[in-house]
């Protein structure tokens, strides 16, 4: 405890100049008396702190002594601020005090640079609350039970250990050993409806490398889009997939998972798109927009 209040009288040091031990003492909740005798403590420890008497006295720390002892550079320091500053966007994930403290060892204080919402639309409070059970759940290495929602729409319930959360395609997801499956799985964030952190914990493993990523068989496609889809276009696609055509089209040739999703996605583009290859994929869309159809012409 008293190691704990040490370090925070040399941070508030650093960060403010100066104060006065009644003012470090309403602070950190202890008598006067106990902050003289730590900071007694510090000098005897060899950090160079000091008192003045006087008006404008109080207690001080040496100036540049942390800095002097720093081994990074300017921009080493920036960049430790803003990868602080990024983990710290959400109202969940607080990481201010570390900044703060941060900011003060180097001497200065960052832009606020970097701004991130784990949220859906209308969604905030649920989605980031899931999102910081996850996460504790993988620091902490808990088991947890989830209802999921699998691609052809049915629910399952799963027991897991949570591994790693991984942003890729607009989308967040949980990588983890299914207990169920006795193998390692991919789920997406927004198909967890119901998530449980149990009791128990699980010992240290990894995510193995060879399936980092894996979504199942990947097709090339060819597909064409009206200048009107250019938002749609580049949201979706790299612009490297990109080429586009004298009159405005787009045609666009990519790598895509194979299986519904695929499906699901190109008739997210409704009319306005069309398959140029291969051919086998035109007649799967064709027939799966037909039974769309036939159930709701009625």
């Amino acid at each position: 405890m008293q190691e704990s209040r040490l370090f925070k009288i040399v941070y508030h040091l650093l960060d403010k100049g100066q104060a006065t031990a009644p003012e470090l003492a309403e602070k950190l909740e202890v008598s006067v008396r106990t902050i003289y005798r730590d900071i007694d403590a510090l000098s005897e420890a060899g950090i160079p702190v000091y008192a003045e008497a006087g008006r404008n006295g109080g207690i001080h720390l040496m100036k540049d002594f942390v800095l002097d002892k720093s081994l990074l550079s300017e921009e080493e320091k920036q960049e430790i601020l803003a990868a602080v500053q990024s983990i710290s966007v959400t109202e969940n994930i607080d990481s201010s005090e570390t900044l703060q403290k941060l900011s003060a060892m180097f001497h200065f204080t960052p832009e606020n640079w970097f701004e991130v919402d784990f949220s859906r639309w209308g969604n905030k409070k649920t989605d980031n609350e899931k999102f910081e059970l996850l996460k504790s759940a993988v620091i902490h290495r808990k088991y947890i039970k989830i209802s999921y929602a699998g691609a052809g729409g049915e629910v399952s319930e799963r027991t897991v250990q949570p591994l790693k959360l991984a942003y890729k395609a607009k989308a967040w997801y949980l990588k983890a050993f299914c207990m169920q499956k006795e193998d390692y799985r991919i789920f997406k964030l927004n198909r967890i409806l119901k998530l449980e952190v149990l009791s128990g914990d699980f010992p240290y493993r990894t995510f193995p490398k060879e399936e980092e990523g894996s979504e199942g068989e990947y097709q090339q496609v060819m597909l064409r889009f009206p200048k009107e889809m250019a938002y749609r276009v580049y949201d979706e696609f790299d612009e490297t997939q990109v080429e586009r055509q004298e009159n405005g089209d787009f045609i666009v040739t990519a790598e895509i998972p194979e299986g519904t999703w695929l499906i699901s996605f190109l008739l997210s583009f409704g009319t306005q798109v069309r398959i140029i290859s291969p051919a086998s994929l035109k007649e799967v869309l064709a027939k799966q927009a037909l039974f769309i159809y036939k159930i709701n012409k009625t």
